[in-house]
């Protein structure tokens, strides 16, 4: 990393700063779990049903909103998502590189899909916030990372040069996107759960821990 090149440094949240374990774990099983037993179905009922509409929504705003959810399936999300916020946690290494960033004067930004009830339950629960200099979601701007429009809204708001900007997400859509807009330093992680296998032959470089991003 030549960071005389990096003026500002983008990082996603879900899968990148954070497990992405507590999210698998929450729609995969916690909701379904809780759908079959609020509504009085059999949950292997429920969960296939569920499996069905949340890949109609996959890649849009209306994936990553709670609000949306919280309509569409009958239940509190944001409520729901507290009964397992314990599981909520930091990747090893991400407090070291947002601290070496601050020392290196660049500002850390965190650019996100999640909702924003989401993100409060998130900054309160790991105290990150403090170690980000400004949050955007992409809830604020009315579109996903993985639409490359999102990008321009983004710049009109943060001024960013894209050839001069770090960006580190786990989702390969999502950096598709933002290569097509110009952004030029892309990462993405090997393992955003750490329930889950490394993942290899990835077509962006690759980051097992963040202090890989660290110079002496």
């Amino acid at each position: 990393m030549d960071w005389q090149d990096i003026d500002d440094v983008f990082l996603d949240m879900d899968g990148t700063l954070l497990d992405l374990h507590y999210d698998d774990h929450f729609w995969q099983e916690h909701l379904p779990q809780r759908y079959a037993e609020i509504h009085g179905r059999d949950e292997t009922d429920a969960r296939n049903e569920l499996e069905r509409v949340f890949k109609s929504h996959q890649g849009t705003l209306n994936w990553y909103c709670v609000d949306f959810w919280t309509q569409e399936l009958g239940l509190d999300i944001a409520n729901l998502k507290e009964e397992t916020r314990h599981l909520i946690a930091i990747h090893d290494g991400v407090l070291d590189f947002l601290h070496y960033v601050e020392k290196l004067g660049k500002p850390r930004i965190l650019v996100t899909n999640a909702h924003r009830k989401v993100l409060n339950l998130k900054m309160e629960h790991t105290e990150m916030e403090r170690c980000l200099d400004k949050i955007v979601s992409s809830h604020d701007l009315g579109l996903p990372k993985e639409d490359p429009q999102f990008w321009s809204k983004l710049q009109s708001l943060l001024a960013y040069d894209p050839q001069k900007t770090l960006f580190v997400d786990d989702n390969i859509e999502v950096l598709d996107s933002a290569k097509k807009y110009g952004i030029k330093h892309l990462y993405t992680i090997s393992q955003p759960s750490s329930q889950k296998p490394k993942r290899e032959k990835l077509p962006y470089p690759i980051i097992e821990n963040f202090r890989q991003l660290i110079s002496d």
